[in-house]
């Protein structure tokens, strides 16, 4: 019998639930966003190794992995998208699932933000993002001449405004609204910057950043650099390198307690499926570090 990661059907028998959200209604650049949840599912149901070297077990025998997919989000406005999602993430929440919501363009992750409040109160749960922007426009008007507050570079805006504690890996491309906006204490915002004259930070000084027990973990796969993840609309050189992201992403979860998780910004490439297996990698390995008291 062939096994796969998607091992549960029954969704109310799953500890985890990966949602597709194939949308890219808002994307300023090159698209193709929206074909990245499917190609990233199909990377985690059949071409990665199960087998866990950290654990030295098949996480998958373990863990009880269900996929609910939102199909094409693109018909609807940018308002009715995010309502979809976070209607969804509600009602997984309610259920006690742990969501792991796979974009799409980044501003999916918006309704998640506002279903994951239903639950926790924002100020004790901080946003790990890694990312090379930091998306944190009011709006989209200086590059769309129909603006939208629910554009991908406006995301993290929205969670700072919720109330959400953040802290941001990998900046190397921001815009001087946004310099002023996380350079204000009180919206909260910790920016590690990825870019000279910046020294690469140390794992440890990242984790000593986090106050909050609770911990969300957003990845824009253009944190990391291109040579790792060229499969995305904004590419930007110089990002995280794959070692230091996997053990960033390790030592967070180990410390703190994971209460959702998106990937985002996956834009497949013909002839290469590079992007979307290192972004199944990462599911599935924080997946296995979540679960890890499962494998022991």
């Amino acid at each position: 019998m062939i096994k796969s990661i998607i091992n549960e059907k029954d969704i109310n028998k799953a500890d985890v639930v990966l949602v597709s959200a194939s949308y890219e209604k808002t994307a300023s650049s090159h698209k193709g966003t929206k074909n990245g949840p499917k190609k990233v599912i199909e990377c985690l149901d059949s071409q990665i190794e199960f087998f866990s070297r950290k654990y030295l077990k098949n996480t998958n025998n373990f863990v009880k992995t269900a996929h609910k997919n939102l199909g094409n989000l693109d018909k609807y406005s940018p308002p009715k998208t995010l309502k979809k999602i976070q209607s969804t993430c509600t009602d997984l929440i309610k259920k006690n699932k742990f969501i792991f919501l796979l974009g799409g363009e980044h501003s999916v992750s918006i309704g998640f933000f506002h279903a994951l409040s239903t639950k926790y109160k924002t100020s004790d749960v901080t946003i790990v993002q890694i990312d090379a922007h930091c998306d944190l426009r009011k709006d989209d008007s200086d590059y769309n001449d129909n603006p939208t507050d629910l554009a991908h570079s406006t995301v993290m805006r929205h969670a700072s405004n919720l109330g959400y504690k953040i802290v941001q890996v990998g900046i190397r491309s921001y815009h001087e609204e946004e310099y002023k906006f996380f350079s204000d204490k009180k919206n909260n915002i910790t920016v590690f910057p990825w870019s000279y004259p910046a020294k690469k930070p140390e794992i440890a000084d990242i984790l000593k950043s986090i106050k909050t027990k609770y911990i969300y973990i957003t990845i824009d796969v253009d944190g990391f650099d291109p040579s790792i993840m060229p499969g995305t609309g904004t590419p930007v050189p110089g990002g995280l390198k794959w070692n230091y992201g996997v053990k960033l992403l390790e030592a967070v979860i180990n410390k703190f307690e994971l209460v959702g998780a998106d990937i985002v910004e996956v834009s497949p490439q013909a002839d290469t499926t590079i992007t979307e297996y290192a972004s199944a990698e990462l599911v599935y390995q924080m997946i296995t570090e979540k679960f890890r008291k499962k494998l022991k």
